[in-house]
């Protein structure tokens, strides 16, 4: 059980004590802590934010995501969220429609990608995890600093709307993002890879007669996406790393005219977009940690590696972290705290797949600024065996929809 101590009698912080606190209630923190309580784990959750609902999160829910939705009981629940299924991705590349990836044949139940909005796959996972007496998610708690006592990661230490509190733990999972307290506190080696582009987020409203989504618009260099959001289209624009300055130079009419260049449709909404404050910078990083852990301490999801937006494949990533920790490790944290060599192993098997979509997205990301949309109005290469022959359009459906060594749930549950 948790203890809470009345923070009105203290003069010190506020104290917690539990077997795991997991930092951050994004897609890896929140599958870790509903898998953990299942398995009869005490875990905190601990998420600065009072809400999920923020803008430029990950929508994208791939088959292999919802495969473990399934093998966990949820699915038909949790299809019953509003979403948009989309069978295949397709581009407009130099004005011509380009079926790129058909998810139609995957070996999964659901044969398709579902999007839908970020905040409300949180909060399905989350209510579903306050079901487990195991389970404690803390709103409105910022970490800011970890606990260590010889060399060992025993807690964090938190900012609440009731002064501080530590929490402390058997196991800290940092699963705070790519601007990870955590990792930073822990003093963890950060491996770089230069990405030459950001994007620029924004949104425009959406009409009964739009097109319906598609991956997105390629033209000489250049990428517009839209994310359909019910009722306005979430709008991704790429640009050249560091060019934002740039653009606001030439003035919103000039940008104005970009974004209907790649899309007509949207000439009558695009004035919409009437102060840069409504457009916001998103700067693309691909990293990862050197050492995912050390002693009382391991990091998942973004807080181990920033994964660029190319594929949607981040948040699917995470959450693949997230099932192999608690495969890994919800069995030994019932009986007490983890050795480092396990934790390495949740790093061993996680890494060979984190290394390979960055190795991945750093090569698209080189191609999609320069040739990748080909010259003129010609397709590349690549695009044009797409067309010709429709079965090397489960390739990227693969690889984009199940990633390399997807994860299948195999903690114990409580019993």
């Amino acid at each position: 059980m948790l203890e809470v101590r009345s923070h009105a009698t203290m003069s010190t912080p506020e104290k917690l004590q539990t077997r795991c606190v997991i930092v951050g209630g994004g897609p890896a923190g929140m599958m870790t802590g509903y898998l953990l309580a299942r398995a009869g784990v005490p875990v905190a959750v601990l998420e600065k934010h009072g809400d999920f609902n923020r803008d430029f999160r990950g929508d994208t829910i791939h088959p292999s995501t919802l495969e473990l939705m399934h093998e966990l009981g949820l699915l038909d629940e949790f299809l019953k969220q509003p979403h948009q299924q989309v069978r295949e991705l397709r581009g407009v590349i130099n004005g011509q429609t380009v079926p790129i990836a058909d998810f139609t044949q995957l070996p999964t139940r659901c044969k398709f990608i579902a999007f839908m909005p970020q905040w409300d796959f949180l909060n399905f996972l989350s209510s579903h995890a306050k079901r487990f007496l195991t389970f404690q998610l803390h709103m409105h708690t910022e970490v800011v600093d970890l606990l260590i006592e010889k060399e060992r990661v025993i807690g964090v230490r938190a900012k609440t709307p009731r002064g501080e509190m530590d929490v402390r733990a058997d196991l800290v999972i940092g699963a705070d993002g790519r601007h990870s307290t955590v990792h930073t506190r822990a003093g963890f080696k950060l491996c770089e890879f230069g990405v030459p582009i950001d994007a620029l987020w924004m949104r425009i409203s959406k009409k009964q007669d739009d097109p319906e989504q598609s991956l997105g618009f390629f033209r000489h260099g250049k990428l517009l996406v839209l994310l359909d959001r019910g009722d306005y289209w979430q709008c991704g624009f790429v640009i050249p790393k560091g060019g934002f300055d740039e653009i606001k130079a030439r003035g919103l009419p000039e940008f104005q005219n970009e974004i209907t260049s790649f899309a007509g449709f949207l000439h009558d909404r695009v004035a919409e977009l009437d102060d840069w404050s409504k457009i916001k910078l998103l700067t693309v990083q691909i990293n990862r940690l050197r050492d995912w852990c050390r002693e009382g301490l391991l990091c998942i999801g973004d807080s181990a590696h920033a994964m660029s937006p190319a594929g949607g494949v981040g948040i699917n990533l995470a959450i693949q972290d997230a099932v192999a920790t608690a495969n890994l490790l919800a069995e030994r944290l019932r009986s007490g705290p983890v050795a480092v060599d396990a934790l390495r192993k949740v790093q061993a098997r996680r890494e060979w797949p984190t290394r390979l979509i960055q190795r991945v997205q750093v090569f698209i990301h080189h191609r999609v600024t320069g040739r990748m949309s080909g010259s003129g109005n010609s397709l590349p290469f690549v695009v044009r065996l797409l067309q010709w022959f429709p079965i090397l359009r489960q390739l990227p459906a693969r690889f984009i929809g199940l990633g390399p060594r997807p994860e299948h749930f195999r903690s114990p549950t409580k019993g």
